[in-house]
């Protein structure tokens, strides 16, 4: 009897707690302002930074979510439909706004090797002079389950989880900045890379696909994935492997593996016509399959070996069809190392020689711990940000909700036709898609195939190129051209 009854009283007690532990109130939004300057294209630029969390809120007003966001405003600027705005964000999804905030449009900025490992601290992080503060202010948005944004109270991740519902969450904060900043009538513009080219479709979709638009000015697509079809090569789907042929040629180009002579050593005249192989030749003999007769085969096996630097025989053994981990492998496998799948370019040191993938991705973790110690060290340091709960770089979401309720869950994914539709229903939205030679990730004949589709607005529709990978700015030429590509959008040069 008694220990039933002090059994039920240390229940009651237990669940007490958990109850006072459920009703804890929810913190006031922390918030960290400081100031600045830096020198960008020849003009000092004084500005305010605040890093700081906004929260989310249901119809009833109660918090859901807090988004962390680091927002640079130019001093000085007294009519805002003078000065444009640009929201940015990264990728994954499930990644953290840090490789563009310290990697090319920040104020200050990581100095890295290119295409060469990172190795350990201490790194250097300069003043930016190519940052774009000086004809925009910033906005680096870190999505829910990244940085320091999470869920509130008794809220899950999994609302926030999704093609639909992490634009939803980014279309809510956008819509609050420009209520507390009082920018409704500055000129917009959504910058995203890799999973963030998906999400500014669907974004896109969310803030002018309703009846109570918010019109963009313009959008940039970095290392672009919106038709997921072009960054496949599961059974059945041949159109993935012709996007990743010309992006083979090139790793094939940089390495010395094809050649060069008979292009003059001339990349782009080499790149065209990789183009047009892919299209023209490549596409068909795919699309042949086990009807293609044998003496054809032979000769688009000699001739994409030529492109892509790996053996006939070998390209007929595998039907033509090399995926992506296999030729990472594949391609300086006599020298015992595998090249990068987000650039090409990098290369890693493989100790199985006879090994079907690489050990790891080279050109991810030759950068992945100088971005971090940049990134916490400029919060702490520089922007006086005194959080010490973990910072997500990197993947910490659960399970995507990849249904976007046009296609189905069985469907690839393609947010491309929402920004189509909000081209033609808005006049003024500019397209600039920036992509580099050597990312295999999201290759650059996969976004030229997206594009080229109908509904598109060509003559609206800017393509640039850069001999560089997946993070286009890792190569300093390439980040100054990126910059002047993104500058002239904005300015309308």
């Amino acid at each position: 009897m008694i220990r039933t009854l002090v059994a039920t009283l240390s229940l009651a007690m237990i669940s007490v707690g958990a109850v006072a532990e459920e009703a804890a109130p929810i913190p006031e939004a922390r918030s960290y302002e400081t100031s600045g300057q830096v020198t960008v294209n020849g003009q000092r630029v004084r500005y305010t930074a605040t890093a700081g969390e906004t929260y989310l809120r249901d119809s009833d007003g109660n918090p859901t979510a807090s988004i962390f966001a680091t927002t640079y405003i130019a001093d000085g600027t007294s009519d805002p439909r003078t000065r444009p705005v640009a929201f940015v964000f990264n990728g994954g999804p499930g990644s953290a706004s840090l490789w563009l905030h310290m990697g090319v449009f920040g104020p200050q900025h990581l100095v890295l090797p290119d295409a060469g490992d990172d190795g350990a601290a201490p790194y250097d992080i300069v003043e930016n002079t190519r940052s774009i503060l000086d004809v925009a202010d910033l906005v680096f948005i870190d999505p829910v389950g990244t940085g320091w944004s999470r869920p509130l109270g008794e809220h899950e991740g999994s609302e926030f989880w999704g093609v639909n519902e992490d634009a939803a969450s980014l279309d809510q904060f956008i819509r609050i900045w420009l209520s507390e900043h009082q920018r409704w009538n500055s000129p917009k513009y959504l910058l995203g890379e890799s999973y963030g080219t998906t999400r500014v479709g669907a974004l896109l979709n969310q803030l002018e696909g309703g009846y109570t638009d918010v019109a963009i000015n313009g959008v940039v697509l970095i290392s672009t994935v919106l038709d997921f079809r072009y960054n496949d090569t599961s059974d059945g789907n041949d159109v993935g492997y012709v996007a990743l042929m010309p992006g083979y040629a090139a790793a094939a180009w940089h390495h010395n593996r094809i050649d060069r002579s008979a292009w003059n050593n001339d990349i782009d005249t080499f790149l065209a016509d990789a183009r047009t192989f892919a299209i023209e030749d490549y596409m068909p003999a795919l699309m042949y399959g086990v009807s293609l007769p044998a003496e054809r085969q032979a000769q688009i096996a000699s001739e994409l070996s030529q492109f892509i630097g790996l053996p006939a025989v070998y390209l007929q053994r595998s039907n033509l069809r090399v995926p992506l981990s296999r030729f990472q492998r594949e391609l300086l496998r006599d020298q015992g190392l595998s090249v990068g799948r987000f650039d090409a370019r990098y290369t890693g040191i493989e100790i199985d020689g006879v090994g079907e993938r690489p050990d790891a991705d080279p050109s991810f973790y030759g950068i992945d711990g100088g971005y971090t110690a940049a990134m916490q060290d400029y919060f702490g340091r520089t922007l006086g940000v005194d959080l010490t709960q973990p910072y997500a770089t990197l993947g910490d979401v659960g399970d995507w909700n990849w249904d976007t309720g046009r296609m189905g869950n069985n469907s690839y994914i393609n947010t491309g036709p929402w920004i189509a539709r909000a081209m033609r229903q808005n006049s003024d939205l500019q397209v600039l898609v920036a992509q580099g030679y050597y990312d295999l990730a999201t290759p650059f004949m996969g976004a030229e195939l997206m594009f080229h589709q109908p509904g598109f607005v060509q003559d609206r529709v800017h393509m640039r190129y850069y001999d560089s990978g997946h993070m286009v700015y890792l190569n300093d030429p390439s980040m100054t051209a990126l910059t002047d590509d993104v500058r002239g959008l904005i300015t309308n040069r």
